[in-house]
């Protein structure tokens, strides 16, 4: 008789109440099932029953070789096996058995007990062989419990592998709501993009990329409180770079200065239209204090998650988004381009990665007002 056949013999059983105590869950599922896995059921030093470990007994020990355990199999009442992992990992950890399978005849749980993880974390799979296809019941117990599987280690390495699947699932699944997160606190340039691009096309108006950013965090808290006031971004264009002005002979720097947009560096006071313009006079003036600080800073590692803030080749940017190129790019004196499809966060962040690479104490040594 094939396994299916078997399978479906055992699912009829279980509908109609045959197996009402965990002798006859033991005797008319797990052997039957171990028989028709080519396990030889008669052979006591091969599937040997009440296998007894420091006066503790487990249902079924599968050996190989002869009398060494390589699996358990805890069997329970059909639906009363909930809890008894404890149990069967003990007695597992103990005698070093590398598989374990705790099962009610209707639901097998298949466990890699040295695996790192609470109980749920260290099951490979699941199986209801009355819920599940006949052929995915099939390849389950194949893949996991046929004999020559187990023998030849195949089994084990097989749970190894899925174990290792599901692990990283498990983690994806985990660290999703925190890379979302991440995304939105550091206003993760692509996805304010991506928000802006599709506002635009459902509405025709683009959002700049600070309200977009504003609306991202007010929904990841969930504390908005009043309508997101849209403002929409005219393309920007290139401007002389603002006249410096002095201050008096004497005067130290303070942030009573900055009650707009701009920044104080080396004594004296840099005003801008807005922050975009801003970040492009920093760069400006630094590049001025030192002609190696536009090379050192382009040399860092990393700057946006797939784009580059300042680039020798305005398309380098905007990688993919070649449409970007044209109105938030500008051209620095040195021959720089400088990207400025920037949320106010981002262009703070960036001036502070500046200010490390020329040395200067962000907020000391360079002040600078962003705005609001």
């Amino acid at each position: 008789m094939s396994l299916e056949k078997h399978i479906e013999e055992i699912r009829t059983g279980i509908k109609s109440g045959r197996f009402n105590n965990e002798a006859a869950v033991s005797q008319g599922i797990v052997l039957r099932l171990l028989h028709a896995l080519s396990w030889p059921a008669y052979d006591t030093q091969i599937v040997c029953p009440e296998f007894s470990l420091q006066g503790r007994r487990v249902d079924y020990a599968l050996c190989h070789p002869l009398g060494k355990p390589i699996a358990f199999v805890e069997v329970k009442q059909i639906g009363q096996s909930e809890g008894a992992e404890r149990q069967l990992f003990e007695y597992a950890f103990h005698a070093g058995v590398p598989l374990a399978i705790l099962t009610d005849g209707r639901e097998w749980n298949f466990f890699l007990p040295g695996e790192q993880g609470d109980y749920g974390e260290r099951r490979v799979y699941k199986l209801d062989i009355v819920e599940r296809d006949i052929s995915e019941c099939v390849t389950r117990l194949n893949r996991y419990l046929h004999y020559q599987s187990i023998e030849s280690g195949a089994a084990i390495e097989a749970a190894r592998e899925d174990y290792r699947n599901v692990s990283r699932d498990r983690q994806m699944k985990a660290s999703m709501p925190k890379a979302w997160a991440r995304l939105i606190e550091e206003e993760d340039e692509q996805l304010l993009e991506l928000v802006a691009d599709s506002v635009e096309n459902l509405c025709g108006y683009k959002p700049d990329l600070d309200t977009v950013a504003r609306f991202l965090k007010e929904r990841e808290s969930n504390a908005i409180s009043r309508p997101t006031v849209i403002r929409v971004l005219s393309p920007p264009h290139s401007a002389p770079v603002t006249p410096v002005t002095s201050l008096p002979q004497g005067r130290t720097s303070s942030p009573r200065l900055l009650s707009s947009i701009g920044f104080l560096l080396d004594g004296h006071h840099y005003p801008a239209r807005n922050t975009a313009d801003m970040l492009e006079e920093v760069f400006e003036a630094l590049s001025k204090r030192d002609s190696t600080f536009l090379e050192r800073f382009a040399a860092l590692p990393k700057h946006g998650n797939k784009r580059r803030f300042i680039a020798k080749n305005p398309a380098d940017l905007f990688p993919g988004r070649p449409d970007l190129v044209s109105d938030y790019s500008r051209q620095l004196t040195s021959g720089w381009w400088l990207g400025t499809n920037l949320s106010r966060e981002r262009i703070k962040r960036i001036i502070e990665m500046a200010c490390d690479v020329a040395q200067l104490r962000f907020g000391r040594d360079l002040q600078a007002n962003l705005g609001e």
